[in-house]
């Protein structure tokens, strides 16, 4: 019989090849390109290259101001991300992988206002520089324009006119009543003119008016005279007479009549003038003065 193959114990390992001792360089290590380009013979072993050793540390009384020791070596440093020293011999082998694939990673800028809302702010700056525009014009406009004057009712009829203050307005007065023309605020005060009747005294005629107009428009509980006077209004005498009616109960406030009769001049009919204000107030009979003594 045969004779069984000869087995040898412990059995032999195969040979292993030696790495590329370019592989095996770490980042900032210059590259030696002398190193054959082929796998190194197993009679020669690889020789790693090492980091060249430091220099010995000079006097620390020799340093210079901020001058550090050791001193810093170029190249790429996880502790620096970002930052790289100057490339290596074979362009930018220093910096790490992600650099190489990427590019540097830039400076982040400042927060960015996104396109929509800054339109949005630049069309509001421009809204408010333009009404800021328009109101300095306007305002300019108005300075320039004389003052516009007070308006005025004429009253043919009674051949007077007087001034109507801010606020009032015309009406129609009723034909029953003779007055030919009214106006007020139309609210609580009312001021009514018409022709008068040619009499011998004035302040007989304004005392029986102020009685009539008293009965019929203020219907108060207790009426007194509060001024009975002469008066000159537009170049016309004539007399003047007021009263002031008041109430008991909680819901009239107190009311203001007032009379003024001008005698007839130069070829003018005389005038009766009606005021009344319900209630009174210090606003409104300056009004209703304002508007008698600018009969004319």
């Amino acid at each position: 019989m045969g004779e069984p193959p000869h087995r040898v114990w412990p059995p032999e390992e195969p040979p292993r090849r030696a790495r590329d001792p370019r592989r095996a360089r770490p980042y900032g290590a210059p590259v030696d390109r002398a190193a054959p380009s082929g796998p190194p013979t197993p009679s020669a072993p690889p020789v790693t290259p090492t980091s060249p050793a430091p220099s010995a540390p000079p006097d620390l009384e020799a340093l210079r101001p901020g001058q550090a020791w050791p001193p810093r070596q170029s190249g790429w440093s996880p502790a620096r991300p970002g930052s790289a020293g100057p490339p290596g011999p074979d362009g930018d082998e220093d910096l790490p992988p992600s650099a190489r694939r990427y590019g540097m990673p830039a400076t982040p800028s400042g927060p960015r206002i996104p396109r929509r809302l800054r339109r949005l702010l630049l069309g509001l700056l421009a809204s408010a520089a333009c009404a800021v525009i328009t109101a300095g014009v306007v305002t300019a406009v108005l300075r320039a324009l004389p003052a516009p004057e007070p308006a005025r009712v004429t009253d043919r009829a009674a051949g007077v006119g007087y001034p109507l203050p801010e606020g009032w307005r015309t009406g129609t007065a009723p034909p029953v009543t003779g007055f030919t023309s009214v106006a007020g605020d139309g609210r609580t005060a009312t001021v009514l003119v018409r022709p008068g009747g040619r009499v011998t005294d004035a302040r007989e005629a304004a005392v029986t008016l102020a009685d009539l107009y008293g009965r019929l428009l203020l219907h108060g509980d207790e009426v007194k005279v509060e001024d009975d006077r002469t008066v000159t209004v537009g170049g016309r005498t004539g007399h003047s007479r007021t009263l002031r009616a008041e109430y008991r109960d909680v819901v009239n406030r107190p009311a203001y009549l007032r009379v003024v009769f001008l005698t007839a001049s130069a070829g003018r009919p005389p005038v009766v003038v009606l005021a009344v204000a319900k209630p009174d107030g210090p606003r409104t009979r300056a009004e209703i003065d304002a508007v008698l003594a600018g009969v004319r």
